[in-house]
């Protein structure tokens, strides 16, 4: 019977994804920017195992109308940052949050009349 040499705290697999601190910052400013526009009324938050999600909603009861998620997994790939819409389309991927971000900033920007 060999002992195995037990494996690093940070090389463990974490048991759920999740947003820190620094995201959660810039993802709540947009949304309480978009909150103050009347776009946005609610949102929700899942730490998944392989996906967090930040869930935006128009009405509480509706379906979400933006998904940000991030995919530790796809890093090395696409980025791990997306923006995915109400019908399941990605709108947006990237590596950097704030980059990602940007496609739903456009909705803030409004003709003066």
């Amino acid at each position: 019977m060999s002992a195995e040499p037990p494996i690093p705290f940070h090389a463990q697999t974490p048991e759920q994804v999740s947003f820190d601190r620094r995201e959660l910052g810039v993802i709540l400013s947009l949304y309480g920017r978009m909150v103050a526009c009347g776009e946005w009324r609610d949102y929700g938050i899942s730490a998944l195992r392989e996906i967090a999600v930040f869930s935006v909603f128009r009405r509480t009861a509706e379906n979400p109308l933006y998904r940000i998620e991030k995919r530790p997994k796809l890093r090395a790939r696409q980025g791990m940052y997306a923006v995915v819409g109400m019908d399941g389309q990605v709108l947006r991927r990237g590596h950097d949050l704030a980059m990602v971000l940007r496609v739903l900033e456009r909705k803030l920007i409004r003709p003066i009349e």
